[in-house]
């Protein structure tokens, strides 16, 4: 039997960890808003360099006292590919924000937790009963109802969010196989590095200068990113992430909001049940993995 002591400190520190993932949250929703705010200025990749150079520069001067420990890697090979599916997810979901409602980037993208259930099932050998097998059809349900024949997002600009989830997904099988083998610092530094070098690259290609609105929102596409990052490993820390994991959902509330307060994007009601669906559907999935093994 726990002391009070210790069950108190247990709820303070869940509590803590709590309110860092919401913090996390927040931080990825303002950045998803500047990102449509900033591709309707000068573009999609500049924002997404700016997304990446400016994570880099923050890690770097975080890890800098220990930079030969953080760097040191037994899995070269699969820190890239990681790196880049989710470079490839941030870029998928960044062109979906600049074409289509954030609302519905934000409930298209949220399907990703039954895609990893499915990859796990199909790559790592794990279970797939038919209790998550009818979450992740409910998923793609409710990503059907949001993209319906008819409604305005009825385009092919709907299917990045998806492409997004998927390739977050093999990212975060990827992240799973590599576990707590590496220091995650060395995993942040990885995805920051890979992503900065190759769109550094192209870059050059595509840049548009910003005004100084441009310039505002690309600092805090940048600051926001990195600082969500850090709540997250923060929160991961502090809390079990099958505990933290249902709180994700709240960002489908903040982009409805920011949607509504900075866009004049008022969500429809196939929008409002699709994410509905999608949500329920995750958490039920979550729910199963979590406690019902």
């Amino acid at each position: 039997m726990s002391a009070p002591g210790d069950t108190t400190a247990a709820a303070t520190s869940q509590g803590r960890a709590i309110l860092m993932m919401l913090g996390a949250i927040l931080c990825f929703s303002i950045m998803d808003a500047s990102v449509k705010a900033l591709t309707a200025k000068v573009g999609v990749m500049p924002g997404l360099w700016a997304r990446y150079a400016g994570q880099m520069v923050i890690v770097l001067i975080l890890i800098l006292p220990r930079i030969k420990t953080v760097t040191r890697t037994a899995y070269p090979g699969l820190q890239i590919a990681r790196s880049i599916l989710l470079m490839c997810a941030t870029g998928f979901f960044f062109w979906g924000l600049s074409l289509i409602t954030l609302s519905s980037a934000a409930a298209l993208m949220a399907v990703n937790p039954v895609l990893i259930t499915l990859g796990a099932a199909l790559f790592l050998g794990e279970k797939l009963g038919f209790r998550r097998l009818g979450g992740i059809f409910a998923a793609m349900l409710g990503a059907a109802i949001i993209i319906r024949p008819g409604s305005d997002i009825f385009t092919p600009a709907a299917l990045l969010p998806l492409c997004a989830a998927m390739s977050y997904s093999g990212y975060a099988l990827l992240t799973r196989l590599v576990g707590h083998r590496e220091d995650i610092w060395t995993s942040l530094f990885y995805t920051g590095l890979v992503g900065t070098v190759i769109l550094s690259l192209a870059i050059p290609f595509t840049w548009q200068t910003p005004d100084a609105a441009g310039l505002a929102l690309m600092l805090a596409t940048a600051g926001m990113g990195t600082m969500g990052q850090l709540l997250l490993i923060r929160a991961l820390t502090a809390g079990e992430a099958s505990m933290l994991a249902p709180y994700a959902y709240c960002g489908l509330i903040f982009a409805a909001l920011f949607g509504i307060v900075f866009f004049d994007e008022w969500p429809d009601q196939w929008t409002l049940l699709g994410t509905l669906v999608i949500a329920t559907a995750g958490i039920y999935v979550w729910h199963r993995e979590t406690y019902q093994r």
